[in-house]
């Protein structure tokens, strides 16, 4: 389609969607003909508006309006006549310095680093954090108190995770010991990938040996490291939300942000939208009716996968917000802030 769009007309859409993207009102002919560089008559740029129009790309929100692009031009624009800029300086140091400077852990990154996505774009961010690939070098279950227990595990790369789980009210603490040997004894020295089946199917035909409120407490501990990006385990975190509250100008506004902070909270759709990144390479830009997942319209989500050092897909971070959004400067924070996570998980 983007052919078929002369020069004119590409300048005309281009300046409808950045009075879009901005303050977020149709424009009309007169505004338009003040912002052009090429001297055109309103009566002019209403037909090329009319034939944008025609085309699905524009629509007028109400009688005598200015006009809107649709979801469609949205996806036209942003695929085919958006210029992504390069980040500042001040801002790959702002990330980088604020990532950089967290704690050994990858939840602590990944809390730094969606606080700092939202910060900077102004929009909630989320990531989906990576299954661990490094061999394991420590396994310990701890007693919180009945009915909860935490699980620390040790990376031989120095990361350290911790994750509470659910346990049996009954459970006496050597069960808990017990876990613990018998998962060390199977997973020291091996990912939790290399060992999960092994391990499920040892449990599973009761060579394990063990009682039932330990097998108990092993497959909670298992499930909740080895959950995968469509599962209620994974690990999801999601900041920034009440940016989505700032610069709501109507009704339609806010039930469409209702409607999204109910999705958010809605972890197995999230989980399901950021796992699309799994196989695929570099920034993925859903918009409006593009996203299945969502029931609303009006919303976007900009997301890019990040991978360890061995060049495997492990986790992914995004922005979620109005479409409206500046995809320009949005694009490569996403892109920029997903690499530097791949550096520093290693």
């Amino acid at each position: 389609m983007i052919t078929e769009l002369n020069e004119r007309s590409r300048q005309i859409f281009r300046l409808i969607v950045d009075a879009y993207v901005e303050p977020g009102e149709p424009i009309g002919s007169r505004a338009l003909s003040r912002k052009l560089s090429t001297r055109l008559s309103p009566a002019t740029i209403r037909n090329v508006m009319a034939d944008l129009e025609d085309s699905g790309l524009l629509f007028a929100p109400h009688t005598s309006a200015g006009r809107l692009p649709t979801d469609v031009g949205l996806r036209f624009f942003v695929d085919g006549l958006l210029e992504i800029g390069n980040l500042s300086r001040q801002e790959r140091e702002a990330i980088k310095g604020r990532c950089a400077g967290t704690s050994a852990t990858v939840d602590g990154l990944l809390e730094e680093a969606t606080a700092t996505l939202s910060g900077l774009t102004g929009c909630a961010s989320l990531v989906l954090a990576p299954k661990s690939e490094s061999p394991l070098k420590h396994i310990e279950f701890v007693s919180l108190s009945p009915g909860r227990a935490l699980v620390v595990m040790v990376a031989e790369n120095g990361v350290v995770e911790n994750r509470i789980i659910q346990t049996p009210g009954n459970l006496p603490a050597s069960s808990l010991v017990q876990a613990s040997n018998y998962l060390s004894a199977r997973l020291v020295g091996r990912s939790l990938a290399e060992a999960y089946d092994e391990i499920i199917a040892e449990l599973d035909s009761a060579r394990a040996e063990l009682d039932s409120l330990t097998t108990r407490v092993v497959e909670s501990g298992l499930a909740i490291w080895s959950g995968d990006a469509g599962s209620p385990d994974a690990s999801l975190i999601v900041r920034g939300q009440a940016n989505l509250l700032e610069d709501v100008t109507a009704m339609a506004d806010l039930e469409r942000i209702r409607a999204l902070f109910e999705a958010l909270e809605t972890k197995e759709e999230m989980l399901k939208l950021l796992s699309l990144t799994d196989t695929a390479d570099g920034v993925q830009i859903f918009i409006g009716a593009d996203n299945t997942l969502f029931t609303m319209g009006g919303v976007s989500m900009v997301v890019d996968s990040f991978q360890n050092n061995k060049q495997q897909i492990v986790g992914a971070i995004g922005v979620i917000g109005p479409m409206r959004m500046n995809y320009a400067r949005i694009i490569p924070m996403v892109d920029y802030t997903a690499k530097l996570i791949g550096r520093l998980i290693g």
